[in-house]
């Protein structure tokens, strides 16, 4: 062949390589192109997912630092309770202490009132020995013998008039008190 053909045949191998190369280009351009389009979406999907992440992680720590601020409003609140209850149990016990000061005063006044030294005696008197009086005998004065020989007495009678008194009662009344109170 001569030489012209084959220039021609060089220069549409060429040409056609060319092409082939520039539509390859062209295809790896758009194929580029739709493959940044698609990471454009999801970097934006992704912006949109962290920016609502922010927001609810600000969200949180409101709620988390009002929460806090509640429960230190609660321990001080506690604390303010917690003085006040001290306080009132204090005046709590000041008044028992003042009435019982005041009982104690009262009992000793009233001769019908019966005290522990009553009972005491009543039940020495039951076993029929009064051991805390020869005590008293032996390490008091004849006058403080006296008086004590009086107390038993009174409240001998003072027994002897709630017996009287109880005779006046139900019957049924009688047993139940016999029941709980085996002594008498």
């Amino acid at each position: 062949m001569e030489t012209t053909a084959w220039i021609w045949i060089v220069v549409v191998i060429i040409a056609v390589a060319l092409i082939v190369l520039l539509m390859s280009r062209k295809r790896r351009e758009a194929f580029r192109q739709k493959r940044d389009e698609q990471n454009r979406q999801q970097a934006a999907e992704i912006r949109s997912k962290a920016e609502e992440s922010e927001l609810q992680a600000r969200e949180n720590e409101a709620k988390a630092m009002r929460a806090k601020a509640d429960a230190e409003k609660a321990q001080v609140e506690a604390a303010r309770l917690r003085q006040e209850a001290e306080r009132r149990q204090s005046e709590a016990q000041d008044f028992r202490a003042d009435s019982e000061k005041h009982l104690y005063k009262a009992d000793a006044l009233d001769p019908d009132v019966e005290t522990e030294r009553d009972r005491r005696a009543d039940a020495d008197a039951d076993t029929g020995r009064d051991v805390d009086a020869d005590a008293r005998r032996d390490t008091r004065s004849d006058a403080d013998v006296d008086r004590d020989t009086r107390t038993d007495t009174d409240a001998d009678a003072r027994r002897d008039a709630r017996r009287d008194a109880d005779v006046d009662r139900d019957p049924r009344t009688d047993a139940d008190a016999r029941r709980t109170n085996p002594q008498e």
